[in-house]
Parts: structure tokens; sequence; C-alpha cells
């Protein structure tokens, strides 16, 4: 008497047959492929598009919100104040000592009020025993 285990007993026709078996249908993987790729549709668009939008929003908020006096970036990276609202799309700039630009709304950046208070760790450190360099 010859003793084999099942697994090696099962010939190749059983194996591929439970293996069939256990295969989902062709409207299954369909659905299954359909399913993966609607998530991440809606992971795109909730990682990328919401947030991209929220920002335009706040932005072209701020950019109708300008008047004279705001403390302004342009994308250069040019500081200045708001000197006259020229019309919808232009404004005119003072950046010191009587220079004076006219720019176009949409090339504003944003308010210049975030950007020029200085952080917490910017304080210059005592120096030990009262020596300086």
């Amino acid at each position: 008497m010859l003793f084999i285990s099942q697994a090696y007993a099962a010939s190749d026709e059983d194996i591929q047959l439970e293996a069939l078996a256990e295969a989902p249908s062709a409207g299954e993987a369909i659905f299954m492929n359909l399913g993966m790729i609607a998530v991440l549709v809606i992971l795109f668009y909730v990682l990328l598009i919401l947030p991209q939008q929220r920002r335009f929003k706040e932005h072209s908020k701020m950019l109708d919100g300008l008047k004279k006096g705001d403390k302004v970036i342009t994308g250069g990276g040019l500081i200045g104040k708001v000197e006259k609202v020229v019309d919808d799309k232009e404004i005119m700039i003072d950046l010191g000592n009587g220079m004076k630009v006219t720019a176009l709304r949409s090339t504003i950046q944003g308010t210049a009020d975030p950007y020029l208070k200085p952080a917490a760790n910017d304080s210059k450190p005592e120096e030990k025993n009262g020596s300086k360099k």
C-alpha cells in the first residue's frame, strides 16, 4: 500500500476546475474594475480639485476686496501699498520713495500683512557671559 497525500493525488484537471469555480464571472470583474475607477475619480476630486477651487475663490474674494491703503505683494515679489483702484482690472501700487506702478489685479499674490509679521523664533538669542560676536 502506497500512501499519497490528497494534494499530490488530485489531478491537474481537478485543480483547474476548483480555480475556475472561485474566479469571478465576467460581469463581476467589470463591476469590480468600474468600482475601482469610481473610487479613484472620487479621491482625485476630493484631494486635488476641491482644494484648488477653494483657493481660487479665496484669492478672487481677496482681489475684489482690495482698497486704498492695503499692503500687497505682487507676482514679482514687490511689496507696496494700494494707492488707487484704477478699474476692475488695474490698481496703482506705491512701492515707496515716490515710485508708483500700475499693476493688473490678477498679478497680486496676496496681502502683505501675514508675510511681514516676524516669526516667533526670529528674536536674537541672548549671548552667554555677556559677550557678543
